[in-house]
């Protein structure tokens, strides 16, 4: 071995230098405890080690556990609670679930599956341009709850597919033909992401640990589980999904807006990919049994009794995979993003946890509540402002883990303070967390991926991004917001 990887210098230095500064220089302010105190200079020292990239996010977060082990802050003089305290996060129940359901979610690439969706769609409704755009919307839709990994759906089958479609019609980059259709299908296929994130708890990896923020915020008493997340997304995402492609549709129109030859391209694609196999169909029962656990069918048709807590539904899904030889131990393990999504959830909500129950949330609460109420606004306006510039602070975030983490539960807190009805503000904010993702080509790992295929210009992108956060903020606001009054949460 002679090439070592070790911590990247400069953000290392800037974490280190915080922490410390936080630690021993900043005063701690008056209501505040000292151990509280020294896990937030932890705790934004790892922010900032995982927004600077100093090592992958899996790997800081195995050192802020170390150190939050080691410092002994969650638990003074008392070494074995303390490592206890580090470790706690890996008992979440939640982070289990989104681990299990990455894993299940391998046998959409692994079998064909999520491929022949895709194509299905856009055999049905690809005569026109915006007839493909809603294609690559409802494909990327109906494979959500299953897909636990925005960037595994949006960027890894969904973004071939189009890349694929946009080929056939000669409109590719390095020709400067991105215009003809290519351009409007790529922004399409990325601004779908978010609105498909905020759909479900398993769409993205973020959102249990908005759920586990929001339980925590409010003393277990407003707990969103999976029907009840989806429900609410349910109307302001279908006004999402529809309005989207027609805004980007008339920001950057396409040259071609008749594709009578999509269909028949589509129906090849298919062909190549021959009969439907076994292992599909298998994979097909499994997703279709889980959407019916999670969703709580049985629970509602044959009583309390027959409820199945969405962990255990994973993990049987799971097990059916394997059973079944759909899925092979060696395909577990080596699925990195499962396992590091593992690692670093545990330790983002374990010091988020300790942080709450050390009272430094209640104390930064409070504050900022009061400085609202100085401003003289009340619940509603006061939520409008923490929600704007939650969401638009994602301009400073290469990571919606990150900016969750540092940023959710004080700002739920300070809602809750000036008087935000309380799931109100946990549905605004949660469902804010992913429609964020839609301003920058680096908000999330979708971004990348697609804005590298090179369609878009920077200023196309952002100028999207933009225009659709308020698209978006509006109707999941206005219209989510009637809904959510229908639907007796406020």
């Amino acid at each position: 071995m002679n090439k070592l990887t070790p911590l990247k210098p400069l953000p290392s230095f800037f974490a280190v230098a915080i922490t410390l500064l936080i630690w021993f220089v900043i005063p701690v302010p008056v209501g505040v405890s000292v151990h509280a105190w020294h896990l937030l200079a932890l705790f934004i020292g790892t922010i900032v080690a995982i927004i600077g990239k100093a090592l992958p996010i899996g790997a800081v977060s195995i050192i802020a556990i170390a150190l939050v082990a080691l410092t002994g802050v969650t638990n003074p003089g008392n070494s074995r609670a303390a490592l206890n305290d580090a470790l706690s996060g890996f008992s979440n129940p939640l982070i289990w679930l989104i681990g299990f359901a990455m894993m299940i979610s391998f046998s959409l690439n692994k079998t064909g599956l999520g491929a022949r969706i895709g194509y299905y769609f856009i055999s049905l409704f690809g005569k026109k341009t915006l007839g493909i755009a809603y294609a690559i919307t409802l494909a990327e839709t109906v494979l959500a709850p299953i897909t636990p990994s925005n960037t595994a759906r949006g960027g890894g089958i969904i973004h071939p597919i189009m890349r694929s479609i946009a080929d056939s019609f000669g409109s590719k980059p390095e020709l400067n033909s991105s215009g003809k259709i290519g351009r409007y299908l790529a922004l399409v296929n990325y601004n779908t992401n978010p609105i498909t994130s905020a759909m479900f708890i398993t769409a993205t990896a973020p959102n249990p640990l908005v759920v586990n923020l929001i339980a925590k915020g409010t003393g277990s008493q407003f707990e969103l589980t999976w029907s009840m997340w989806a429900l609410a997304a349910l109307i302001p995402a279908i006004f999402s999904l529809l309005v989207m492609p027609l805004v980007i549709y008339l920001l950057y129109p396409p040259q071609i807006t008749n594709t009578p030859d999509a269909p028949s391209f589509a129906r090849n694609q298919l062909q190549q990919l021959g009969p439907i196999t076994l292992a599909e169909k298998i994979t097909l029962l499994v997703f279709t049994l889980l959407l019916l656990l999670w969703a709580g069918v049985p629970a509602m048709i044959f009583g309390s009794a027959f409820a199945v807590n969405p962990t255990t539904a994973a993990l049987l899904g799971l097990a059916i995979l394997l059973a079944s030889g759909v899925l092979s131990w060696e395909d577990v393990l080596k699925n990195k993003g499962a396992w590091d999504t593992v690692v670093w959830f545990a330790a983002l909500v374990m010091m988020a946890t300790y942080l709450g129950k050390l009272g430094l949330i209640d104390w930064l609460s409070q504050t900022v509540g009061a400085g609202i109420a100085q401003m003289g606004m009340g619940w509603v306006g006061g939520t409008l402002l923490l929600t704007a510039i939650y969401f638009y602070s994602h301009y400073f975030f290469a990571s919606t883990t990150a900016h969750i983490t540092a940023m959710f539960a004080a700002f739920f807190a300070a809602g809750l303070a000036i008087g935000a009805p309380p799931a109100l503000l946990a549905l605004v904010l949660g469902f804010s967390s992913s429609l964020m993702m839609s301003l920058t080509h680096y908000a999330t790992g979708t971004a990348p991926i697609i804005f590298a295929s090179g369609y878009t210009s920077l200023k196309e992108w952002w100028k999207t991004g933009l225009i659709m956060s308020v698209v978006n903020l509006s109707i999941w606001i206005v219209i989510g917001g009637l809904w959510w009054k229908w639907l007796g949460h406020w």
